[in-house]
């Protein structure tokens, strides 16, 4: 159930309704507020300021009209904006990028303060009455109409705040939608990540093992968006077995895919409450999934190594960034466990562990077939391998680097000739000088 919320929760903060809608019920519940405040009294304080003129109902009807038809024009326009924007992003960068786009803050929050900002409007335009208008807000008092003077104020607050947001929102979008924003974004959420999920320094290699056992397999199909490690430690506790898992978050998965082994079967009650500690959805997201960090690097990568787009600085920028999460995990324990072992020392839940080489045949081994036509992307490539084998005191992890270095001098040669695959080579030259001794 924990990891369904949980996923619910991950589809909320995507989605541009979830703010509005938040913003717009505070707005209500502060118009409600303020208009009490006015129908008290509270608002005599108004008239001893001299630079603060009261408001008459002919003014303050006609200032809330207009605020409230501009924020709702103006919201219009955003919207109309925001999606461009994503549809801009999506196209050229890839359609994997169109969640962080829609999880973005900025963009969210900006809709939401002139959906508010229009409600409260609304909202206070309802209780202003004209002097010849029987008021039922000023019953009892000496004056037939209302004026909500603090009311007032506060949208006149509002509407500035909506001008500053405003101005934010117009210099925000062109901000976000850079490629190396993009790219910057998706790096340090995955560095963020691998630094999290990985929080000690290497002690051991991770080995790969024998999936055994009676499988588990899924109730239905899609990508596993979600995984509640803490209940499902709890379940492989409680039935007494230990659980081998065979997926990770991010991969795709349906009823004839086993998602994990028990060591010895505790029932079936018990495979219902495993595929529970799941969550699956429609589409892969960042949420728990350090490949889908690494993917949306790569595909941008080689989109502008295309043959129709041409652009390799943007590939570089990434062969920095995948640089960079390659140098993380080289120097960091790849082995991960949930929770503390049993008093026995057993584990009852063993997740599914990738080892360094992985990482890197999903980062660079991907990337690799579009950089190797490009001399300025496979120079740089060698740079990037280069930093990533001096940040790790392994000589197995110090070989894999050298032999994707290899894999990518072989291909760079049957895609590039003459003074190009020269200055590649020239590159591979160095970077087998500057690593041929390995880890001191």
């Amino acid at each position: 159930m924990m990891a369904k919320l949980r996923k619910l929760w991950s589809d909320v903060n995507a989605s541009y309704w979830f703010f509005p809608a938040l913003f717009a019920v505070a707005a209500l519940l502060l118009a409600t507020l303020t208009i009490q405040l006015d129908r008290a009294g509270y608002a005599a304080w108004i008239n001893e300021v001299k630079w603060l003129q009261p408001a008459r109902p002919d003014g303050a009807s006609n200032m809330l009209t207009v605020i409230a038809g501009s924020m709702i024009g103006v919201a219009s326009t955003l919207f109309s904006i925001t999606i461009a924007a994503v549809a801009f992003a999506s196209g050229n960068y890839g359609p994997r990028l169109l969640t962080n786009f829609m999880e973005d803050r900025g963009n969210q929050i900006s809709l939401a303060t002139f959906i508010g900002t229009f409600v409260y409007a609304i909202t206070i335009l309802r209780s202003v009455r004209m002097p010849d208008e029987a008021s039922p807000l000023a019953q009892g008092t000496a004056y037939p109409g209302f004026t909500p003077q603090i009311s007032l104020l506060v949208a006149y607050l509002l509407m500035m705040i909506s001008v500053m947001v405003l101005v934010y929102f117009l210099n925000h979008v062109p901000s976000s939608i850079r490629i190396n924003a993009v790219l910057e974004g998706i790096g340090r959420r995955l560095l963020h990540a691998i630094r999290d999920n990985f929080d000690e320094p290497m002690k051991a290699r991770v080995e790969g093992e024998m999936r055994e056992g009676t499988p588990v397999y899924a109730a239905s199909a899609g990508y596993i968006q979600v995984i509640n490690w803490q209940q499902m430690l709890k379940v492989a506790r409680d039935s007494g077995a230990e659980l081998q898992m065979a997926v990770r978050t991010g991969d795709f998965v349906h009823p004839s895919i086993a998602i994990g082994y028990w060591s010895e079967a505790p029932g079936d009650e018990w495979d219902e409450k495993l595929r529970e500690c799941l969550a699956l959805g429609e589409t892969r997201t960042p949420s728990q999934d350090l490949h889908f960090m690494i993917d949306e690097l790569v595909e941008i990568g080689l989109r502008a190594l295309s043959p129709g787009i041409n652009d390799p600085f943007t590939a570089i920028s990434a062969l920095h960034w995948i640089g960079a999460a390659t140098a993380e995990l080289g120097k960091r324990d790849l082995n991960w466990s949930i929770g503390e072992p049993d008093e026995d020392g057993r584990r009852p839940l063993r997740p599914m562990a990738d080892d360094f080489r992985h990482y890197v045949a999903r980062g660079f081994g991907t990337i690799r077939n579009g950089v190797s036509t490009s001399p300025a992307a496979a120079s740089v490539m060698f740079e990037t391998l280069e930093g990533a084998a001096a940040t790790t005191a392994d000589p197995v992890r110090h070989k894999v680097l050298r032999d994707e270095a290899d894999q990518l001098m072989r291909q760079a040669k049957a895609n590039l000739s003459g003074p190009d695959l020269e200055q590649v080579e020239a590159r591979f030259a160095l970077f087998r000088s500057r690593t041929e001794d390995g880890p001191e």
